[in-house]
This record gives structure tokens, C-alpha cells and sequence, in this order.
């Protein structure tokens, strides 16, 4: 409860910040009728919508499990991050079309010295919030947060990117550039959309993350007990902060329930020593059978059938869903 409010707080913050370098960044473009702030500044409104989707993700995502949602309500921060991610592509195409009309007839700026210091001034504040935002994100497991610092960061660097190309048409006075800037970063802007989006989408579909499946069968190899004699079908589904993990744990078969129970508890605590509370996990007990005997590195079994042929380092290939301890002995 204490993640959630810390994540709804730096949220709040970051919509109300989004308004306040909105505010500057339109009043330097009405300054200077450059294009290319203008662009910087219709991004900012981007970031409003999206600080506003953030808190209602927040506030929905930590709401506890009830009957109709068992899992918890956390999958609502993908489909607010798929918005964003929209948001953040259309406004960019939006941009692109604008500019190129504005390209073939170029206009006059005016007072680019103000705009420039302005809009500096935006980007330092955008970068800074950017850090703090995707470091408690990716501490508290927060999607929203991480796509919103993610959303600030990039801001910045086509922030940085217009200020350059802004300061070339204050020496230059090629009206011209003004437009292509504009151009330039509209593409980086929907790239990042594009991102996003896709990151939401692969959560929706409950696509595997290879790096915390890499991460967790590492931590599973270096502590792994004599008594697991195999693992398959690991599973790991993102619910918002909370990870839903499902495996079949291989323990000799003549463990009663109180004993395979207890090798349960000891890969649960293991894991939970590792990943936190936010982790949940189902592990079910299979029984070993003959053939598991060429695997299994139990030194004191006294109804062993044959020797240990080879010791099987559990990986992606060999633990993932639908892999049998079976298979691997072929």
C-alpha cells in the first residue's frame, strides 16, 4: 500500500509539472512563432493526458483482489501505457503533416534568444523529472511510471535536439530549418510511440520476459536443493507490480506431503528473498520416476535405479511452460 501511494504521489507531481512546462513552452512559441517549439509544446500536451491516465491507472491497479478479479486489477497500467504510447505516435504524425506545409512556405521567427533560454529551462526540469520518475517506476515494478520517465527522458532529447536546431536558425536565419527540425523530431517522437505501445501490448498478451525468466532460473541454478530433482512449465505473468509465477516441482517420490511442502517453501522463500512480496507464486509437487535418475543429483537415495548421467542446468529451453523433465533425459 505504501508503493502504491509513493508511485500516485510522484504521479501527481509529474501531471501537474507537465501542465506547468506546458504553460512555458506555448508562451515561447507565441514568443517566437517557431514551429519547432511549437511541436515541443504539443508533446507537453501529450504528457498532461498521459499524467492524467498515470494516477487513474495507479489508483485503479491498487485496488486489492475481489471476486471478479482474482489477479488484481494491475493490468489496467497496460492499456492506460497503450494509450499514452498512442497518444504520443498521433501527436508526432500530427506534427510531421504541419511541418511539411509549413516547410514549402516558411515564415519568420522572432525574439529566438527568449525562446531558446525558455525552453532550456523546460528540458532541464523534463530530464531531471524523467530520472527520479523511471527510478521509482522500475523500483515499485510501476509501468506507468517507467512510461512516463521514459516519456519525459525522450522529451528531453528532442528538446535538446530542437534548442540545437534553434540556435542554428538564430545564426543562420534559414527559415527553412525551423520545419525540418520539427520534422526530425516529430519521427523520433512517434518511434517512441511506437515503443511503448508495443511494450503495452506484449503485457496484455502476457508475452514472456526473457530477462526476468534469464534473471530467476540463474538465481533458481546457484541455490538449487539436491531434493529438486527437476522443474518445468515455469510461467511468469506481470499483473501490474505483481508477479504471478507458476512451476511443477520434481521431488522424490517417496516424500510425503509434509516433506514436498517444504521444499516448496524453500524455493518460495528463495525467490521471495530475491524479487520481494510482489512476486506470487503456485508451485506444484510432481513425483520422480525411473528415468529421472539419469538427472538427478540426490546423493543419499537409497532407491535409486540407475547413476546420474548428467547434471541438466536449468535454462529457457529446458524450464519454460510445456518442457517435461521427460524430454530432457531423450
Amino acid at each position: 500500500m505504501q508503493v502504491s501511494l509513493q508511485n500516485l504521489k510522484i504521479q501527481k507531481r509529474i501531471a501537474v509539472l507537465s501542465v506547468i512546462l506546458f504553460v512555458v513552452k506555448i508562451s515561447a512559441y507565441f514568443l517566437t512563432h517557431s514551429v519547432a517549439i511549437l511541436t515541443d509544446a504539443l508533446e507537453s500536451i501529450v504528457n498532461i493526458v498521459a499524467g492524467v491516465l498515470g494516477i487513474y491507472s495507479l489508483v485503479v491497479s491498487a485496488r486489492p483482489k475481489d471476486t471478479d478479479h482474482p489477479y488484481g486489477h494491475g493490468k489496467v497500467e497496460f492499456i492506460t501505457a497503450a494509450i499514452e504510447g498512442t497518444l504520443i505516435f498521433v501527436a508526432g504524425i500530427l506534427i510531421i503533416y504541419g511541418a511539411s506545409k509549413n516547410l514549402h512556405t516558411p515564415h519568420q521567427v522572432y525574439k529566438l534568444d527568449w525562446g531558446i533560454i525558455l525552453i532550456v529551462i523546460t528540458a532541464v526540469v523534463n530530464y531531471a523529472a524523467g530520472i527520479v520518475c523511471e527510478k521509482v517506476g522500475k523500483k515499485n515494478n510501476s509501468l506507468p511510471l517507467i512510461a512516463s520517465g521514459k516519456h519525459l527522458k525522450s522529451d528531453t532529447y528532442t528538446t535538446a535536439g530542437i534548442i540545437v536546431g534553434l540556435i542554428l536558425l538564430y545564426f543562420t536565419k534559414i527559415y527553412w530549418i525551423d520545419s525540418a527540425i520539427a520534422i526530425l523530431f516529430a519521427l523520433i517522437i512517434s518511434y517512441t510511440g511506437y515503443k511503448i505501445i508495443r511494450s503495452s501490448i506484449a503485457g496484455i498478451m502476457d508475452e514472456a520476459d526473457e530477462t526476468l525468466l534469464t534473471e530467476m532460473i540463474a538465481t533458481l541454478n546457484q541455490n538449487r536443493s539436491q531434493n529438486w530433482i527437476d522443474m518445468h512449465n515455469l510461467r511468469i505473468i506481470k499483473y501490474g507490480a505483481l508477479l504471478h509465477l507458476d512451476a511443477h516441482l520434481t521431488v522424490p517420490w517417496y516424500f510425503n506431503v509434509y516433506e514436498s511442502h517444504n521444499e516448496i517453501d524453500g524455493l518460495t522463500g528463495l525467490l521471495r528473498k530475491e524479487y520481494g512480496d510482489s512476486l506470487e507464486i503456485f508451485v506444484h509437487s510432481d513425483a520422480c520416476m525411473t528415468f529421472s535418475c539419469a538427472i538427478c543429483i540426490k546423493q543419499d537415495c537409497n532407491v535409486r535405479q540407475q547413476q546420474l548421467v548428467k547434471r541438466i542446468q536449468w535454462s529457457q529451453n529446458n524450464i519454460s511452460a510445456n518442457v517435461k523433465h521427460s524430454e530432457k533425459t531423450a
